[in-house]
């Protein structure tokens, strides 16, 4: 029937509420209100047995108006508790009668147990009425009732304990590892969320990991004039490798890498190369004595030498990089040891760091482990190699749930990966963003 009824998907309103209040009064049945506001009766009936507000009245014993029983005008018992010492008062006076006493029965109206389910209408004067709880329907509390329930049944989670707890016991010790919602939602799909639900649940206090455990939520502090690279001071090194003449080229993401340096705080005159691919997000890491033209390209030479001139130019065929001045000997870069040119350097425009957006995104990770002001003096290439490891074991939103590591397998394959000394972390549980990855006492 509600089908045919139109207007029928309408919450009720006040003049409703206060309509069937009347129609009640004057006996009239289920039938009749809803024909009239345009609903189904069960509407009318869930309304008025939802929303009816309880009154309890008791005309009975003076000394126990809370006595329910039906019998209790005419009952004479006494002592029904089985006290030790006899007691001369009657039982229905008394508070425990009800519990104790084997023949109760319960007094009820059947006019509130099935329709109207309320007092109101009823030609009974309320003063000659015995049944100790009676119902009303009253317009304004029926209406303060589905307000608040309509604010409440939108509020807090629809989560039990029990599944928060074990939330807690798979997410805490994760995040503590440093690995990021997405990495743990897509390693365990028991979770049944989403990303941006794990981070309210975090925000809103549901669960017991805080924001100040999520490296990213954290800002970081602005950087120091004094603490930025060298740039590169010969202009003449730019003539046909600025940004703009890479995007000439008109190239995918999967065609070229980007190249950029990690500084390490003042103390220690050693810093990091690093490399990116763009397409499958892997990172390649390599520690330097000194950030120098020399050291860069002593790098480029190993990796040509370990790799064969091919697979280089497959990896490194084209590279954009910063304009530090590190990078700035772009000649002796390109060229290989046969002569043959090897690769292609660009350089992005000053200040502009969003145009080589992945080796930075990499960078984030890698500063997780590796914080800003950590003195590079202790650090070697085999710990710098166990961080990669980690990170390019880090699952990635932008790659389908996938690694870093696997979307490189199948595009070079295992040997050329095997090569670089790259290994994956099989067990992604076991996936740490944290210093205490390379530095047990942090």
């Amino acid at each position: 029937m509600s089908h045919l009824i139109p207007g029928n998907q309408k919450h009720l309103t006040l003049k409703d509420r206060e309509y069937i209040h009347e129609a009640l009064s004057e006996g009239r049945s289920f039938k009749d209100i809803a024909r009239f506001l345009c609903k189904d009766p069960t509407t009318i009936s869930k309304e008025v047995k939802l929303h009816r507000s309880m009154n309890t009245w008791n005309k009975g014993s003076f000394s126990n108006p809370q006595n329910f029983c039906v019998k209790r005008f005419h009952c004479r018992k006494t002592n029904v508790c089985d006290k030790l010492f006899l007691c001369d008062r009657k039982c229905r006076s008394c508070h425990k009668c009800n519990q104790v006493c084997k023949d109760f029965q319960r007094e009820t109206c059947k006019r509130l147990d099935k329709a109207p389910f309320v007092c109101n209408g009823c030609l009974k004067p309320k003063h000659k009425c015995t049944v100790p709880v009676k119902y009303d329907y009253d317009p304004l509390f029926a209406h303060r009732k589905y307000e608040e329930k309509l604010s409440s049944s939108r509020q807090g989670i629809n989560r039990t304990k029990a599944e928060i707890h074990r939330m807690d016991e798979v997410i805490k010790p994760l995040v503590s590892q440093g690995q990021s919602p997405y990495h743990i939602l897509c390693n365990h799909p028991e979770l049944d969320m989403s990303v941006k639900t794990m981070y309210n649940y975090i925000d809103s206090g549901v669960l017991l990991t805080r924001n100040i455990d999520l490296k990213r939520k954290v800002k970081f502090k602005k950087r120091k004039d004094s603490s930025r690279k060298k740039t590169i001071k010969d202009r003449a090194v730019f003539n046909g490798r600025t940004y703009a003449d890479f995007k000439r080229l008109g190239i995918s993401s999967a065609d070229f890498d980007e190249m950029d340096t990690v500084i390490s705080a003042s103390g220690s005159q050693k810093c990091i190369l690093t490399f990116c691919f763009p397409d499958t997000g892997l990172f390649l890491a390599y520690l330097l004595n000194r950030c120098t033209q020399g050291a860069v390209k002593e790098v480029f030479d190993r990796l040509e030498k370990k790799l064969g001139t091919y697979d280089f130019l497959r990896l490194f065929h084209i590279i954009l990089t910063d304009r530090g001045a590190e990078f700035g000997d772009s000649e002796a870069l390109e060229t290989g040891f046969y002569g043959i040119e090897r690769s292609s350097i660009y350089y992005c425009d000053p200040m502009c760091s969003g145009q080589k957006g992945a080796v930075e995104e990499a960078h984030t990770m890698l500063r997780i482990i590796i914080p800003k002001k950590t003195v590079f003096t202790d650090l070697s290439q085999w710990k710098l190699k166990k961080a990669v490891d980690h990170i390019n074991s880090t699952l990635r939103a932008r790659l389908n749930g996938m690694t870093p590591y696997e979307a490189a397998f199948f595009k070079y394959g295992y040997q050329l990966l095997n090569v670089l000394g790259l290994m994956p972390i099989y067990d992604k549980d076991e996936v740490t963003l944290t210093p205490r990855l390379i530095d047990p006492r942090s």
